[in-house]
């Protein structure tokens, strides 16, 4: 079955902005994943095949909590937050994806994303020199993350969840992404998961850290 998530390939700023954005709601927390499993079938569900995803860095800045920068397989992918949907849905549009090494013009760009600026003498940087600079940084952390999903679809909405290692300590996480607003709507509530806090990893992973 064709990956609903994806491809990781590297795309321009101007590619990636033609892309339709979806809307996402997420929870984290404990038990996440047994009350879903419970209501799964509330609905025409598909299921997908579960998949251990590569490790992550995500880029964590104390300036923003609507810019997603992440690294995986050499590839730094960035989305920054566009909107909300009337239900609180969050809306994040790609930026590109920049493959390492990348240059300085490159990594100046994603330090604006970052809202932070960085002393950058050399022409290009390899993934994890820029990740040791982003370590020393006052106003970056790096955070490792690893992830179990299990995906699914309920009514041609794109759903998962997840076991997630935030630095190590393991969260579980659900959601519910589309360009069907209406319908994601109807399956969230069907997972009986509206009531939770729509949280995405940017804050999941502050909180973790301290940052929150």
């Amino acid at each position: 079955m064709a990956d609903v998530f994806g491809k990781n390939v590297a795309t321009s700023a101007e590619e990636a902005a033609k892309i339709v954005p979806r809307a996402e709601f997420r929870v984290f927390g404990h038990g996440i994943i047994a009350l879903v499993q419970e209501k799964i079938w509330n609905g025409k569900t598909v299921l997908q095949k579960a998949r251990k995803m590569p490790q992550e860095t995500y880029f964590l800045s104390v300036h923003t909590n609507e810019v997603n920068v992440k690294v995986r397989d050499g590839l730094l992918d960035i989305k920054t937050k566009v909107g909300e949907t009337p239900e609180g849905y969050e809306i994040f549009q790609p930026r590109g994806k920049f493959q390492f090494p990348v240059n300085k013009a490159d990594l100046t760009t994603i330090l604006s994303h970052l809202k932070v600026q960085m002393k950058l003498d050399a022409e290009s940087y390899e993934i994890d020199t820029f990740i040791e600079m982003a370590r020393k940084h006052p106003e970056l952390a790096p955070v490792t993350v690893e992830k179990m999903r299990y995906g699914f679809t309920i009514d041609g909405i794109i759903c998962e969840f997840a076991q997630v290692w935030l630095n190590g300590a393991l969260i579980e996480t659900a959601c519910a992404e589309s360009e069907n607003y209406a319908g994601m709507k109807e399956v969230v509530e069907g997972l009986a998961i509206a009531d939770m806090p729509n949280t995405n990893y940017l804050r999941a992973a502050k909180r973790v850290v301290g940052m929150m």
